[in-house]
């Protein structure tokens, strides 16, 4: 894709994005994330009703009196999107493809942040690390972001979360609110994602399409893994392969679902060819609920 096709898809992207954030999403966006972001202030003697877990044990046992730590919301947040662009990202049979959905959540998500004068920074992975940008502030960065997003093609085969999770873990030092984006066709993360959960607010965006779980009845047909290259005849009238097909999906879903829950992380599923815009907003307001 030339210079010019892709800053034509960007301002493309980023008036149907950024009018969605500026009308309906900023507002949401600072109310379901607001206070999460907390800042040490102050010790202060404690009061009967403030909360034990705050208690500066320190400075109790240093001066023989109880004290709590007070906090204070910080006044800017972090944004950071983990997107996955593996080889499974560019498939799509519902008007577009998943890494084009992915890429206008992704500006959604980052004109509301800066909406809010919060930086924003991204983490591309496939297999390994495909690139990572630095939190930063301003309209020219998140539209560097945009244009990343829209020119990518990964460098590496398959997809590892694990290791995705690990690197933003140990790179990103300051709390902040991290979008996990993938298909999540993969399994073995709910350590590194319960780590992760420790130290940020972490929110899992779930992209799938119709036929990660379930195929047509074409008869004879040629199926390709686009993460591995891989490919196989197989026929797609038989009742029994298309179930095969389908509790492989399944499996990985329900290992998405438990590594979700015992992290403590939250998630979000959002079907290719649904309003993702209602998905979204639906999500924000449960967050302030």
């Amino acid at each position: 894709m030339d210079t010019a096709e892709i800053l034509k898809k960007v301002r493309k992207i980023e008036i149907k994005t950024r009018g969605l954030s500026n009308h309906i999403f900023s507002g949401e966006y600072h109310s379901a994330f607001k206070g999460r972001g907390m800042s040490f202030s102050e010790v202060r003697d404690y009061h009967y009703g403030d909360d034990v877990r705050n208690i500066d044990w320190n400075v109790t046992a240093r001066t023989g009196n109880a004290h709590i730590k007070v906090f204070e919301e910080e006044r800017e947040l972090t944004m950071m999107l983990m997107v996955d662009i593996s080889k499974s990202s560019f498939f799509g049979t519902r008007s577009q493809f998943k890494n084009e959905l992915i890429t206008e959540i992704c500006a959604v998500l980052a004109f509301s942040a800066l909406s809010n004068n919060d930086k924003v920074g991204a983490a591309l992975f496939s297999s390994d690390k495909e690139l990572y940008i630095t939190p930063k502030k301003g309209k020219k960065h998140i539209l560097r972001i945009i244009r990343e997003l829209i020119d990518a093609q990964p460098q590496h085969d398959g997809t590892d979360i694990t290791q995705a999770l690990e690197y933003v873990t140990n790179i990103q030092k300051k709390r902040s609110i991290v979008f996990l984006i993938s298909d999540f066709m993969d399994t073995g993360y709910e350590t590194a994602l319960r780590i992760m959960s420790k130290r940020h607010d972490v929110i899992a965006i779930n992209i799938n399409d119709l036929r990660d779980y379930e195929l047509p009845k074409l008869g004879i047909m040629k199926l390709q893994d686009l993460e591995t290259n891989k490919s196989q005849w197989v026929d797609t009238s038989s009742s029994r392969w298309r179930k095969k097909y389908k509790d492989s999906y399944l499996s990985k879903m329900a290992y998405f679902d438990n590594a979700i829950n015992k992290s403590r992380a939250r998630k979000l599923n959002i079907e290719m060819g649904e309003d993702y815009v209602k998905s979204l907003m639906q999500f924000f307001k449960k967050q302030k609920a």
